[in-house]
């Protein structure tokens, strides 16, 4: 099955951005792109969210754990477990959530 996502970014906050790039019956890929200042505020989900900075810095706060990401970074977060994000430069993340966000669907 091929799904093609045309929409542009949606802006979720100021500075965050997101698109969904493509979903299954069991997961969704999604693009962030952040501006440099940005705050992602704590907030948890019932999905477990697994995620890969292409570009930029930012600072996770993951159950109380900060870890400042570059480039090339990853990570995983299981569901429900609370969450934020400072971003120190403009960046782009692509994340994964299973299940299907959907709330996050075009």
């Amino acid at each position: 099955m091929i799904v093609k996502h045309t929409k542009p970014t949606q802006e979720m906050l100021p500075g965050l951005g997101r698109k969904t790039l493509a979903h299954g019956e069991k997961g969704l890929m999604t693009q962030f792109k952040l501006k440099a200042g940005a705050e992602l505020p704590a907030h948890s989900h019932p999905h477990e969210q697994i995620g890969y900075l292409v570009s930029g810095r930012i600072v996770l706060d993951i159950g109380g754990e900060k870890q400042e990401m570059e480039p090339g970074d990853s990570w995983a977060i299981p569901g429900d477990v609370v969450h934020s994000a400072l971003t120190l430069e403009d960046a782009v993340a692509i994340e994964v959530f299973v299940p299907v966000r959907e709330d996050y669907l075009d």
